[in-house]
């Protein structure tokens, strides 16, 4: 066989040729796809899936063997022709292969590796770019439509999945078993960002005041909103502080999960995968937000054994608007707000508040309205900005992890230039790239509900 297909590619090309060697390697990958397609045909043709002459149709009738039908699948091999056979419930009126259930093919022509490849590629890069990357890199010819629909079907059925072991999870039918070795720390952080999306996925939403131009410039508001808000969260773990007694995130430790969903439906899955991370049984558990009160209202109710963090950067962006309402009548406003940023630091928002409205500031009118609302922020969330002593406990006390998965996981593949979404095929494209960045692909991939052994399935509730 090895010398057959030396000769099949010899005789094509030869290393002296004009192309040289990519050319002989091009040449034995397609001979080697062949050859592999054609083994792969004789396997699968080995059993035809013949059941007997009657089988039960799934809805509690009996189909009856019609006849041997071909059908042509997509594999990673390249195509290959199925024969098996075709039972039709003269009840129900459909048919069914039982061989394309056990392959994991019936409703689809593409096989389960090769939907896993298209998955990748998919929520990896745009899908014309994906097509041509699966033709270059694998010599897979799948065109972006396909791409597109395959990526987007597994992505929304892995979400699908993913909601229902959370909502297992939560009514304690699946019991996660406790991680190994155990953290000391683990962590929730939560964020939202906007996804261009479709006018007809914005409807009857309201829009923001102002809107990037591309050059670096507003528009004014038109009254039409653009853009859908994805909640995501970042799950990782901490056991360790480096040699300056820094917080040192596990490594290979982050989990994201993000969705469209209200606040109400998000909460329940991040707290289902906090339990799956090992809340019940780590000694420390920390929800990190940015002052959102739909964060902290969410660990309020699901999360309550959770220490809430403010995240220090956005208390200090607030600072700075705080400094900036007074700056016109304080004596020295960097210094003013020098001290105030050094309280901060230390967790003292009690000293904050008092020095913003000591009796030599005396405001009235809107001037006193400014002020107020600035620091409301800081009285809603005092409790949460004691960084001095979460410092002390060696914490993290900043969301950067999942602000960095907002633009890595999110933006980098929703938000590129004149991409507008819709619901469903941003959420598919969404939960892959989730799954992508949770670590290893192999090990976390979830397969669609195709793909799924039947005494499997009600696990998954599919």
């Amino acid at each position: 066989m090895t010398c057959l297909l030396a000769g099949q590619v010899a005789g094509q090309v030869s290393v002296g040729d004009g192309g040289g060697l990519e050319a002989v390697e091009l040449a034995i990958r397609t001979a080697v796809l062949a050859l592999g397609g054609s083994l792969l045909g004789r396997l699968l043709a080995t059993d035809g899936g013949y059941r007997g002459p009657r089988i039960d149709c799934g809805a509690g009738h009996r189909a009856q063997f019609v006849a041997y039908r071909d059908k042509t699948i997509a594999t990673v091999l390249g195509p290959v022709t199925l024969r098996r056979a075709w039972y039709h419930c003269a009840r129900c009126g459909h048919g069914t292969a039982p061989r394309d259930e056990q392959l994991g093919v019936a409703g689809t022509s593409l096989t389960p590796g090769l939907r896993r490849i298209i998955d990748r590629a998919g929520a990896a890069v745009p899908f014309a770019p994906a097509s041509r990357l699966l033709a270059d890199l694998a010599g897979i010819e799948v065109n972006a439509k396909a791409v597109q629909r395959a990526a987007q079907a597994d992505g929304r059925a892995t979400a699908a999945a993913i909601t229902a072991r959370a909502q297992a999870i939560r009514a304690r039918a699946l019991v996660p078993l406790p991680p190994s070795p155990l953290p000391d720390i683990l962590y929730v952080a939560i964020d939202g960002t906007g996804v261009p999306m479709r006018p007809t996925d914005t409807a009857g939403r309201a829009a923001k005041t102002d809107r990037p131009d591309g050059h670096g410039a507003t528009l004014p508001d038109d009254g039409r909103a653009r853009t859908r808000e994805v909640k995501l969260a970042c799950v990782f773990t901490q056991t360790e502080r480096d040699d300056d007694g820094y917080p040192v995130r596990d490594p290979d430790s982050s989990s994201y999960l993000a969705s469209f969903a209200p606040a109400h439906e998000f909460g329940p899955l991040v707290a289902a995968e906090a339990r799956r991370r090992g809340a019940d049984h780590i000694r420390q558990l920390v929800v990190l937000g940015d002052g959102a009160p739909w964060i902290w209202n969410l660990a309020g109710r699901l999360l309550p054994e959770a220490t809430q963090i403010v995240d220090i950067y956005h208390a200090r962006e607030h600072l700075h608007e705080l400094a900036a309402t007074l700056a016109f009548i304080v004596p020295d406003p960097q210094q003013w707000l020098a001290d105030r940023l050094a309280e901060l630091d230390a967790g003292n928002i009690e000293a904050i508040i008092a020095a913003a409205t000591a009796d030599e500031y005396p405001l009235v009118g809107v001037k006193a309205t400014d002020r107020d609302k600035a620091l409301t922020y800081f009285r809603t969330n005092t409790v949460r900005m004691r960084y001095g002593h979460y410092r002390d406990l060696g914490m993290f006390i900043g969301s950067g992890h999942v602000e960095a998965g907002c633009k890595a996981v999110i933006g980098q593949r929703l938000k590129l230039s004149g991409m507008r979404w819709t619901e469903p095929g941003a959420t598919g494209i969404l939960t892959l790239r989730c799954q992508q960045a949770s670590g290893p692909w192999d090990q976390i991939w979830t397969r669609p509900p195709t793909q799924i052994p039947a005494a499997d399935q009600a696990l998954y509730g599919t």
